[in-house]
């Protein structure tokens, strides 16, 4: 939060949560001491940045549904449409309730290396990509929203990307008041150049007269949690084995989307083992590590960066007992804000 605080400080940036990524809102108190507001991907989200965070708050979704945009508009201070056949379905409604109207456009390129997560892979349905068809309306907006980054840890990358917007867009910059760069720029990395991306922002918004925001998501939780578990099983199979109380299926699930392991810390010794969840699904794998000894059933083990798109995607696979939600204040103390139970799986169910 204070690298953030300092950034917004340099660089005259904004910067709002993105609630996609971190959601736990009994935490909120303390980060809306350095963050402007947040920003959503869906009605629900809308409606917990206004409550739980306060703050501006911004609201996109890939679409919006009929039923959704009175309830958007209630609680979103400003509104992106991500298509130009929602922003005429909805522009006027958004307008004449006095709101901000903003478009999502696709630059097309990125620096994802995933294609599940590029934003500019082909045949997106993620914004706007055409210059001209966006001058057409840009009367009709207050600002523009660009989100083409995800785990960019390269300033030169980020400049880079940025230069090929103001070159293709630039003549749209200037006809509005705000533009949004997105999250996906890992600033908190250790050894990042802050003040050269504070300095490359701060530029790009005087040189266009805009107000720029940021939408940090993992960038704002960075080493923020961790899992705690405990070893239930231990055993071997060509490698030694352990079996923990979790899952990454149901508690770290991006472990199992983008095929990489978790981390558990010092990961050194001789004893390298095979760290599994409890379900039945057989890569319910948090990874393979290294300890100082054997693991022994009832060794508690935390698993490293556990804050970012894990509590918001959670879920029941297998009736897993979902972890609680813990937290460490300031002074030490460690407090259960939120426990689950029986009643939480069968609620969730019909």
């Amino acid at each position: 939060m204070q690298r953030i605080a300092r950034l917004r400080t340099l660089s005259g940036a904004k910067a709002l949560l993105a609630l996609k990524c971190f959601a736990t809102w009994s935490v909120f108190p303390l980060m809306r001491q350095y963050l402007d507001g947040s920003t959503s991907s869906s009605l629900n989200e809308v409606r917990l940045g206004r409550e739980k965070f306060g703050g501006e708050t911004h609201a996109y979704s890939v679409a919006w549904a009929d039923h959704e945009i009175d309830a958007v508009l209630t609680h979103g201070d400003k509104i992106i449409f991500n298509s130009l056949a929602q922003l005429q379905r909805f522009g006027d409604k958004a307008r004449a309730a006095g709101k901000p109207v903003g478009l999502r456009v696709n630059p097309g390129v990125s620096n994802s290396p995933y294609l599940l997560a590029d934003p500019a892979r082909p045949n997106s349905r993620l914004g706007e990509s055409d210059p001209d068809k966006i001058a057409a309306v840009i009367g009709q907006l207050s600002g523009l929203m660009f989100h083409n980054n995800c785990e960019n840890r390269r300033f030169e990358h980020f400049d880079e990307m940025l230069g090929h917007i103001e070159q293709r867009f630039g003549h749209l910059l200037a006809q509005v008041q705000w533009i949004s760069l997105g999250g996906g720029i890992h600033f908190s990395e250790p050894g990042y150049p802050l003040e050269q991306l504070a300095e490359r922002l701060r530029r790009f918004a005087g040189r266009h007269g805009v107000q720029v925001y940021l939408e940090p998501g993992e960038a704002s939780v960075a080493g923020a949690a961790t899992l705690e578990v405990t070893v239930l099983d231990v055993g071997f199979n060509g490698k030694p084995l352990a079996v923990v109380d979790s899952s990454i299926e149901a508690h770290m699930l991006d472990l199992l989307i983008y095929d990489y392991s978790a981390r558990i810390e010092p990961n050194t010794g001789e004893h390298e083992t095979i760290v599994g969840g409890k379900t039945c699904l057989a890569g319910d794998l948090f990874g393979t590590f290294r300890f100082t000894r054997p693991l022994q059933v009832g060794d508690r083990l935390s698993i490293e960066d556990a804050a970012g798109y894990t509590m918001v995607k959670k879920n029941w696979f297998n009736g897993v007992d979902m972890p609680a939600i813990v937290v460490r204040r300031l002074d030490g103390r460690e407090e259960v804000v939120r426990a689950f139970g029986y009643d939480d799986y069968v609620g969730s169910l019909s």
